[in-house]
């Protein structure tokens, strides 16, 4: 990340900093890897440790479709349900011990604020646009837009308009593909987009009120109920180099080659053991002999997770907006038959995707099988 600052902060750190009334402001630092990480100081007309009352804490299950079956899933989520809020809304398709990938369809406005204190969440605007609320300012977002949230910001989503979200949710930090950084941390001239793409917070909009704010907090399977007097935007002034931001698919530059460049080159995103790449319109190869369309590939290592996003899927027949397919590591996939003479002499295509690999294997949830396709396993053979 970058250094970012909003507000009024005081010249130094850890040192008095005072309202006009002459009383300390609280200031609260939220640190990662301990002290060791990166970190924002946020200063603040509260303490944030002043709680009103806890409610009761909810405990979230994840059920495995328990299925003896090992083969790839073409899941059909173009139909599902609108209905509850940001929270309850969210529907579980896949986990592992490294992330959760939900889809969701928001029906309702979010009435509390939401703070997730053991993983990152990356949340992928498939259809909409609002403002991303959050103590550390705010943050446009609309349709093919990366909101990526941090673990620890307490925010809330207002949508404009009805979202349609593919929301993957990483129990270790999300951060830029390390190839693409120099020692530095900053984006190198080969990276497929660079710091100007990213969008922080540009509004701090400091909310000096009273009255009854519910905090859900999520850590692990467990969300808790926070209540406080007092609103939790309440930031006058941070620093640092943790917050929020936004990055759209279509700033994306994709990296061509005279012949197929593997996946890697789409990777936009990555945590421990998972990686986030985005598949945009480009420019096909351009060998006199190239074949455009992917080569059968053995994942042996990793599950490949792919979020159709818009576009026509030269390599896939029967795949819809929406579709999610999962190919699981040890098990060949690749183009359908007839896809790949057909892709010879193509000079681009349209297509846009949302492709995640995971270096532990994934469990289907009950609640993905609901959007199963079950022939999808033998349609390589029609």
């Amino acid at each position: 990340m970058f250094y970012h600052r909003l507000g009024a902060i005081p010249p130094k750190r850890h040192i008095q900093f005072r309202k006009p009334d002459g009383s300390l402001y609280a200031e609260e630092l939220l640190s990662t890897k301990g002290f060791s990480g990166i970190y924002a100081n946020a200063y603040r007309l509260s303490p944030p440790t002043k709680i009103k009352q806890i409610g009761k804490t909810e405990v979230l299950s994840l059920v495995a479709h328990q299925d003896d079956e090992l083969r790839v899933h073409h899941l059909r989520m173009k139909s599902a349900e609108r209905k509850g809020d940001y929270l309850s809304s969210r529907v579980p398709i896949l986990f592992n011990s490294d992330a959760t990938i939900y889809i969701a369809l928001p029906a309702d406005e979010t009435t509390y604020y939401y703070r997730n204190g053991a993983s990152d969440e990356v949340v992928f605007i498939h259809e909409g646009s609002g403002v991303l609320e959050s103590e550390l300012g705010e943050v446009d977002f609309k349709q093919g837009d990366y909101v990526v949230i941090p673990r620890g910001v307490t925010h809330r989503f207002a949508f404009a308009e009805s979202p349609r979200l593919f929301i993957i949710e990483t129990h270790s930090p999300i951060q830029t593909p390390k190839r693409y950084r120099n020692e530095f941390g900053q984006l190198l001239e080969h990276s497929p987009f660079c710091e100007r793409d990213l969008r922080p917070p540009t509004r701090l909009v400091t909310k000096e009120e009273k009255g009854e704010f519910e905090i859900r907090v999520k850590k692990g399977n467990l969300i808790a109920r926070y209540l406080y007097d007092y609103h939790p935007f309440d930031v006058v002034g941070w620093d640092g180099y943790y917050f929020p931001f936004a990055f759209s698919i279509y700033d994306f530059e994709p990296i061509t080659g005279r012949i197929h460049q593997p996946p890697p080159v789409h990777q936009v995103f990555e945590a421990h053991n998972v990686v986030i790449c985005n598949f945009v319109p480009r420019l096909y190869d351009y060998h006199p002999q190239a074949i455009p369309a992917p080569y059968n590939h053995s994942n042996i290592d990793s599950d490949e997770v792919l979020y159709y996003v818009d576009g026509n899927f030269m390599s896939r027949r029967g795949i819809e907006v929406a579709s999610l397919t999962l190919h699981p590591g040890g098990i060949p996939h690749g183009p359908h038959p007839g896809t790949v003479e057909k892709s010879i002499g193509a000079k681009e295509t349209k297509e846009y995707a949302v492709m995640i690999d995971t270096f532990r294997p994934l469990r289907l949830t009950v609640e993905a099988m609901r959007f199963d396709d079950a022939n999808y396993p033998m349609s390589w053979s029609v």
